[in-house]
């Protein structure tokens, strides 16, 4: 099957979305000073205190949204699970964040932390389904 037109645009673009999650990622975990002396100590206290588990959500969200947006670019079948498992890490730090602090959330990390979340969560699922449409339609292989 010809590939559509709008793969490359989703892909490329989800490619540039997604980097930024795991530039964050990274510099959160190598370059602690320059990164997270941006933020108020109250947003380093709570970035010094999250959980394994929570790393490990964030981890996963963050590369196997980077690594679904190379294999969509590849026609990869398997950009459908890298793009599940991404969502799913991102449900689960989020579930951390919310439970972790609740409305302090807001007075923490500012006001557009709830409208960031939500966008997040939408390009996530946007671009899972987009894969399985993809696929479905024969094409991703």
């Amino acid at each position: 099957m010809k590939t559509p037109w709008h793969l490359w645009v989703v892909g490329g673009l989800s490619l540039l979305w997604n980097a930024g999650g795991a530039y964050d990622w990274v510099m959160a975990h190598f370059a602690q000073e320059s990164y997270l002396g941006m933020m108020t100590p109250e947003q380093r206290a709570w970035y010094a205190s999250f959980p394994p588990w929570a790393e490990a959500f964030w981890a996963l969200g963050a590369w196997g949204a980077v690594i679904g947006s190379i294999l969509l670019l590849l026609r990869s079948g398997f950009a459908q699970l890298a793009f599940v498992l991404s969502l799913i890490g991102l449900l689960g730090n989020t579930l951390h964040s919310y439970s972790s602090m609740g409305t302090a959330l807001v007075d923490t990390m500012g006001e557009g932390a709830l409208a960031f979340t939500a966008a997040l969560i939408l390009v996530a699922l946007f671009l899972w389904l987009y894969a399985r449409a993809m696929t479905r339609r024969g094409v991703l292989r």
